[in-house]
Formats: C-alpha cells, sequence, structure tokens
C-alpha cells in the first residue's frame, strides 16, 4: 500500500513542473507583448533599443538607451553620453537603418546655452552619419568683424556678439579671423539643410530638424530576432542581447521547435506513463498483499504454511556485524564529508581576508546599478558608485560575462587582489560569492578622478602643476615596480587606470585582473588585448608579456604626463597619431616645444625645464621598440626619485643647463642608455 501511495504522490509532484512551465510560457508571453509596445511620446513611437520607467521596462531595451518623457514640449529626451550635460530629443526613428534623428535642446530656442560645450558621443553607443555637417557658433566676439545676417547676440556672456558659420557662408563671407572670437562650438545639423542656411530664422530652423546618429545595440542580432518573429531585449543578469518570443526566451532568434514546448510534451508523456505505471503497481501490490493476508491465516491453522526463507532479521543483522546503526548510516557516517564549492569560495575568501557581500546589498547600494551611478567602464567590466548601510563609500564592478566564465579564475583574481597591499594600489574590500547572480568586486571608492580626466578629460580646467605631476609618475612606478617584485604583470598600464585621492595620491586600479607571472618562465603568452596606444610594440608580433610590456605603458603615461596629449588621437599628422612615436620623435630631435604642455611654464622656469627633460629622457628609455633595451621598472622608479630629489633640493635661482652635467644622462644605473638626444649616438644597435 504504502508503494502505491508514493507512487500517487510522485505523480502529482510531476504536475508541479508542468504548472511552472505553464506560468514561464505565460511569463514569456508578457515579456513578449510588454517589448512589442513602443514608448509613444509626442508624435514619436520609439521600440528597441530605446526603453524608460513607465511603458517599456528595461529589459526591453539596451544600456545606455534610456529615455524620458517628462519634459515641457513632450518629447523624448536622451543623453548621449553620461559624462555630458546635454539632453537630447529624439525626433524620428528609422529601424530599417538603425537611424534617429535628434536635436540638442539646449540649442532648440536659441544660440545662447548655459554651458558652451561641443556635440559628444558615447561611440560605444552611437555614430554619425554621413548625411551631418557641423555649423560652428562663435562667442565673445570682439566688434572688428562687420555685422552680416550670421550675427546673433547672447546676453549670457562676456562679450555678447556672436556668429554663425557654415561652409557655404565661409566661401561667401570668408571664415572668421583667428583671434576676433574667444570660443566656439560646433553643433551639427543634417547636411541637406546647411544650404539654406543664410540667417537666424533659418539656422533655429535647421537647428530644429536636428541631425542623423545611428545606434548601435547589437543590431544584426536584432534583425534576425524580428524576422523570426521575436522581440529584441536584454538580459541584464548574462550582459547579453535576448529574443523574446511568444514561446520562449532565446538567444539570438525565434524557434517553433522551442525547448520549452519539448520539455511540457516530454514532462506530459512522462507524467501519463508514470500514472500507468502507479496504478499497474497498484494493482500488483493488492494481488500480492491478499496472497499475504492468505499465507498467514494458512500459518495459523487456516491454510497452509511456507518454509523460512532462512536470513536473520534486520536487528539479527544489526547484531551480528557490530553496528550500533543500520549498515547504511554507518557507510554514510564513516565516508569523507567534502565542502561545497561555495563553501570552498567563502572559506578561501575568509583566509584571504576578504569579505562575501550579498548581490541583494551591492544592488541596493548602487541604486540597481543605475547608469546614473557608473563612474566608468573598461575592457573587463563596469565599475558603479556605492554606498553600503553603513555608510562606506565603495566602488562595485560588475564584471562582464566572458570575464568571469570560470570560477577557478575568478578566485584567482581575488586571491591576487587580498595578497597585494601597497599604499599605492587600490584596496578590495570583499566580493560576492560564487553563487551569486553575478560576480562583482568591491574595491576602495577613490574621489578624485583619473589622471586622464586631469590631463585631458572633464577635469582639465584645473591644470595639474608640474611637481605634482612628477609626483603621479614616482608613485606610479612605486606601485608597478611592487607588482613586479611580486611576480604580477598589470597588463593595462593607461592613464585611466591611475586614480587619484583628493590629495592627489596615486591608486593604480585594475591590477586584480593582471596575471601571475610565474618564476620560472621569462613571459606570459596571451591573446591580443590591452589599450590601443599603450601596448607594447612586440606584444603584436609574438603576443608575449613581459615586466618591460608594462614599462613600455608607463613610457606612454610619462609622455602624457609631459604632454598632456591623449594616448591616440586622430586628428593628429598620421605620423603622430600614437603619442608613442611622436614623444620618441621630439626627445630625439629636441623639439620639446612641440610636445611639453605649454601650460607647465616650460619655457620661463629653468629648474622646471631641467626636470622635464631628465624626465623625458626616462620616458624615451621606456618607449625602446626591443624590450631588452628598456630599464626594468624598479630602475624607472630609482631615477625618477632622483629627479624629484633634485627638485625638492634644488633653489629656483641655481640654474643648471642640463648639457653640462653628464650625470643626468646616467640616471638609469647600469643600463646602458639607447639612442637619445643626449648620446648623439645615431649608428648603434639599442641593447
Amino acid at each position: 500500500m504504502k508503494l502505491c501511495i508514493l507512487s500517487s504522490l510522485f505523480h502529482i509532484l510531476m504536475i508541479f513542473p508542468l504548472i511552472r512551465l505553464h506560468n514561464f510560457i505565460n511569463a514569456n508571453e508578457v515579456k513578449y507583448e510588454e517589448c512589442k509596445r513602443p514608448i509613444e511620446c509626442g508624435n514619436i513611437n520609439l521600440t528597441y533599443p530605446f526603453y524608460d520607467d513607465q511603458n517599456r521596462p528595461a529589459y526591453c531595451g539596451y544600456p545606455g538607451f534610456k529615455i524620458s518623457c517628462s519634459n515641457k514640449r513632450n518629447m523624448p529626451e536622451i543623453s548621449l553620453t553620461t559624462s555630458s550635460p546635454e539632453k537630447y530629443y529624439l525626433l524620428h526613428m528609422t529601424l530599417d537603418s538603425h537611424t534617429v534623428s535628434v536635436a540638442r535642446e539646449d540649442y532648440w530656442d536659441g544660440f545662447c546655452p548655459g554651458t558652451f560645450s561641443d556635440t559628444s558621443l558615447n561611440f560605444s553607443l552611437f555614430k554619425y552619419t554621413p548625411a551631418d555637417e557641423n555649423v560652428t557658433l562663435y562667442y565673445e566676439c570682439s566688434a572688428e568683424y562687420p555685422a552680416s545676417r550670421n550675427q546673433f547676440s547672447c546676453t549670457n556672456i562676456n562679450s555678447g556678439m556672436g556668429y554663425f558659420m557654415t561652409k557655404v557662408l565661409e566661401s561667401y563671407l570668408g571664415s572668421i579671423p583667428p583671434g576676433l572670437c574667444r570660443s566656439n562650438i560646433s553643433v551639427p545639423v543634417y547636411q541637406s539643410s546647411v544650404a539654406s542656411i543664410a540667417d537666424i530664422s533659418s539656422l533655429r530652423a535647421a537647428f530644429q530638424s536636428g541631425f542623423e546618429l545611428e545606434w548601435i545595440a547589437d543590431n544584426n542580432l536584432c534583425d534576425d530576432c524580428r524576422a523570426s518573429g521575436g522581440e529584441c531585449g536584454y538580459n541584464s543578469g548574462l550582459s547579453r542581447f535576448t529574443c523574446y518570443c511568444t514561446d520562449d526566451i532565446h538567444d539570438f532568434r525565434c524557434d517553433g521547435n522551442s525547448s520549452t514546448k519539448k520539455i511540457v510534451i516530454g514532462v506530459s508523456v512522462v507524467g501519463g506513463t508514470l500514472l500507468v505505471a502507479a496504478l499497474l503497481c497498484c494493482s500488483i501490490f493488492a494481488v500480492r498483499r491478499r496472497k499475504q493476508s492468505l499465507a498467514q491465516a494458512q500459518s495459523k491453522g487456516l491454510g497452509p504454511s511456507y518454509p523460512s526463507t532462512g536470513l536473520p532479521s534486520s536487528n539479527e543483522f544489526r547484531s551480528s556485524q557490530g553496528y550500533t546503526t543500520s549498515p547504511s548510516t554507518y557507510l554514510s557516517q564513516s565516508l569523507p564529508s567534502y565542502p561545497s564549492s561555495k563553501s570552498d569560495f567563502e572559506n578561501s575568501a575568509d583566509v584571504l581576508g576578504v569579505k562575501i557581500f550579498s548581490y541583494n546589498e551591492l544592488e541596493e547600494a548602487t541604486q540597481q546599478f543605475h547608469e546614473s551611478q557608473e563612474l566608468g567602464d573598461g575592457g573587463f567590466g563596469t565599475v558603479y558608485y556605492g554606498k553600503l548601510n553603513d555608510g562606506q563609500l565603495v566602488a562595485v564592478k560588475r564584471l562582464y560575462e566572458n570575464s568571469c566564465r570560470h570560477m577557478g579564475q575568478f578566485l584567482n583574481e581575488i586571491n591576487i587582489l587580498a595578497r597585494l597591499r601597497h599604499k599605492n594600489l587600490v584596496t578590495l574590500y570583499g566580493c560576492t560569492s560564487r553563487k551569486s547572480r553575478e560576480l562583482l568586486l568591491v574595491y576602495e571608492y577613490i574621489p578624485n578622478g583619473t589622471v586622464a580626466d586631469h590631463l585631458h578629460g572633464k577635469l582639465r580646467s584645473n591644470v595639474l602643476p608640474w611637481f605634482t605631476r612628477l609626483n603621479i609618475a614616482v608613485e606610479t612606478a612605486e606601485a608597478l615596480s611592487f607588482l613586479h617584485e611580486n611576480d604580477v604583470i598589470h597588463r593595462d598600464v593607461k592613464t585611466t587606470n591611475i586614480l587619484l585621492e583628493n590629495s592627489f595620491r596615486v591608486k593604480v586600479a585594475d591590477f586584480g585582473l593582471s596575471r601571475l607571472f610565474p618564476n620560472n618562465v621569462t613571459h606570459v603568452s596571451t591573446a591580443p588585448q590591452g589599450t590601443p596606444g599603450y601596448v607594447d610594440p612586440e606584444y603584436y608580433q609574438c603576443y608575449q608579456l613581459t615586466e618591460k610590456s608594462d614599462v613600455y605603458s608607463f613610457g606612454v603615461v610619462l609622455a602624457e604626463l609631459l604632454s598632456s596629449k591623449v594616448a591616440v588621437d586622430i586628428t593628429r599628422h598620421r605620423h603622430d597619431i600614437n603619442l608613442a612615436n611622436m614623444a620618441v620623435d621630439r626627445i630625439q630631435k629636441h623639439a620639446f616645444d612641440e610636445l611639453i604642455d605649454p601650460e607647465l611654464g616650460f619655457e620661463k622656469d629653468c629648474l622646471a625645464q631641467k626636470m622635464v627633460k631628465l624626465v623625458a629622457e626616462v620616458a624615451f628609455q621606456c618607449l625602446q621598440q626591443e624590450k631588452d633595451a628598456r630599464p626594468s621598472m624598479k630602475e624607472v622608479l630609482e631615477s625618477l626619485k632622483g629627479i624629484k630629489r633634485e627638485m625638492e633640493n634644488t633653489q629656483k635661482q641655481v640654474v643648471v643647463d642640463i648639457h653640462e652635467s653628464d650625470d643626468d644622462i646616467g640616471l638609469l644605473k647600469n643600463v646602458p642608455p639607447p639612442l637619445s638626444p643626449e648620446t648623439e649616438v645615431s649608428n648603434k644597435s639599442i641593447r
């Protein structure tokens, strides 16, 4: 009877997966319908990749394409980059070409915005099309330029006179002479509108017509999804595109023979089979029970008796074998107990002194990883600003799926981060468990931005003085030297990975995603990676990383500190697009005025001039093409410390010509200097 009851219960339990699958399919249908519904705002309907807080959930869009419709003009509004304050109105959407027409909100009614900034894009999400052309607006102009129809005035700037200029006007009126206007802004418009711009009224019409952008949001995958009858969306848990269909959720496109349908059919067939089996078992059990009853009656004289089986009872068996419990219990107690993977991970983390955070805690701290909390992103993940329940400020790195596929790799990164403690390395506070929805790393929050921000980014307005830059170079070299001493190669040294505290103390970041450098090998072989402009030239030839690869990247950082220029700039001359090449060329030619940031007072301050040239010499040696010609990071550090000491100890009135001291060139102890502007050796091999 027990067997019959158990069989029936098992069949009943089989019904629950069917119910859950049914609910799952219904939930998929709801998501499909939600993602099929457009955002209706003003005179435009928006679908994928756009989403909002009211009509289309975030899983129906793509990260970075959130819009708002709560403005006075009832027009959809979007930010094209998280680092720029400008808002843009969405005017028209074309699905087939993946394009939208947008217009700058601050130039909708006039030409005098509160803040003057060029149009900026997040080029990972948007790009201009050939239909666009810039109109340039000039501000704070003197009265020397003759009045014309392209003149306007602004009461919110010092000199209210301004002009706009297009290619057509330039050919007709001539370009505005240099120096007449203190600032200028470029605003894109449709190329077709430019020819009709002749006065202020037609300029306003062109601005309100906007310009065209192509969005980048897994466009081909979305086209395939729609072609198969699905609706496009995004799985934030897996950080990838997803396709919502009426019956299931798919990675790329809808499939009529979905796996969910197969599961439903399979479970139904199995459930039916089990029901028949259960009924059959019950019938057999009833027959046997009837026979047993008859046998018992016979043993009592009511029927024929049966011979004994000769097997001991269960109690007799336990006594004969010396067990105090059942054999199965004894065997299970005697087997070794192995901790789960989660326990292994969390125990390892405890030993390393790393705290385990819950996913919910970090999600709450970052406001559900809201885009407004983003601090930056790179090749390994996006970093968010967060505030824990105890008030502690943190930076939470949300690793990309393809960077943390295996638990062993994640634990290895934690191991590197936890065992390396240095005043110039960002501190790891903790991480999430392996069982968490996502693998997250929690670091100390560094408030003063990156070196890149201060040199040529959003904090550029506050020029870093030379001594601060020299100190940044020294502290960064200290951090990298420490890593190399502990057999770790950073692999991605760049100014965006050098964070600054309020006191401008350096904190090097992203070293946890570096690689251990075993003592018994001379290099680490790896697939191509790194940031263009910073990568060791030998890396592209043999895909081998050494400590000297970090030295080369650090040389690029020194060049940035000297010049305030970005590592790669396609607007420079083709030979100077790569800052490393430009720096080597100018240092060789003694053309320091073409390299050094003029705001450093290089030409006026003799001491600064000498120190800058010495640092340029160090950068030159770090940027040698052959790794064997580069110094070690420890030698670089000693050289920079020597330069810093000399700067601190030398009085400004003591002027020492850099060419009069042979010791200046030999700052890199025990390293024969390569071809440099001071050696005047032109035909020797660099060793």
